[in-house]
């Protein structure tokens, strides 16, 4: 080949636009709309035919969306969600690629209060995620009574929480209500109100306590 033609072969390389780093990302949102419509069409048992005379757009069109060939625009997509009766953030809820998970092996939860001789109350926070669709914020505590508490302060704080009695029995109290929690039971509460552990009936009491609150408060 003459020098001519590499250099020519080099220029037509250079001049045509290169792969962009969002192609797959773009192609992968596609996608992922594409399944969601496909999923909640047939889950209300719609045809291709019958969503195309709801929408105004064409069979083929339809056709390309299910399957990721072309990229809709959010008044086509405004279109579908009227159709379907569904919020438009219904076709990108399984879009976020990354999914968090916290694994926490036995005993290597972090003691976030230490006990005192007297109370032998300890709490380990097993770990801690958020979902940022929802903006909700999950702590799951492992709560441990090992010996009678006297004089365990009581908690307030945003959110919800959930008791769930793993071995043992207990009185909590929740406002001015004081219940009896044994294995197997749960109790589920506004946050929001004093609440925490009065006595320990069978020792030593273990339970879970999972707050839920706002990723905000």
């Amino acid at each position: 080949m003459s020098i001519e033609k590499t250099t020519a072969a080099v220029a037509a390389k250079i001049t045509q636009d290169p792969p962009r780093a969002s192609d797959r990302s773009e192609n992968s949102l596609e996608m992922a709309i594409g399944r969601e419509l496909r999923g909640f069409r047939r889950k209300q048992e719609v045809t291709v035919a019958e969503l195309a005379n709801r929408t105004g757009l064409s069979i083929g069109m339809l056709s390309k969306i299910e399957n990721g060939n072309t990229s809709p625009s959010l008044k086509t997509l405004q279109t579908l969600a009227t159709a379907l009766s569904l919020p438009i953030t219904s076709f990108f809820r399984r879009f976020d690629g990354r999914r968090d998970a916290i694994h926490t092996k036995s005993g290597e939860g972090i003691t976030t209060e230490a006990a005192d001789r007297r109370a032998c109350h300890q709490t380990h926070l097993l770990g801690h995620i958020g979902a940022p669709s929802s903006g909700v914020i999950a702590k799951p505590y492992l709560v441990t009574l090992s010996q009678e508490a006297d004089d365990v302060p009581t908690s307030q704080h945003g959110g919800t929480e959930t008791i769930y009695m793993l071995e043992g029995a207990m009185d909590y109290r929740h406002g001015d209500k004081l219940y009896r929690l044994t294995a197997g039971d749960s109790l589920q509460f506004d946050a929001d109100c004093p609440h925490g552990p009065t006595a320990a009936a069978d020792l030593p009491a273990r339970y879970l306590s999972i707050v839920s609150a706002s990723q905000n408060s």
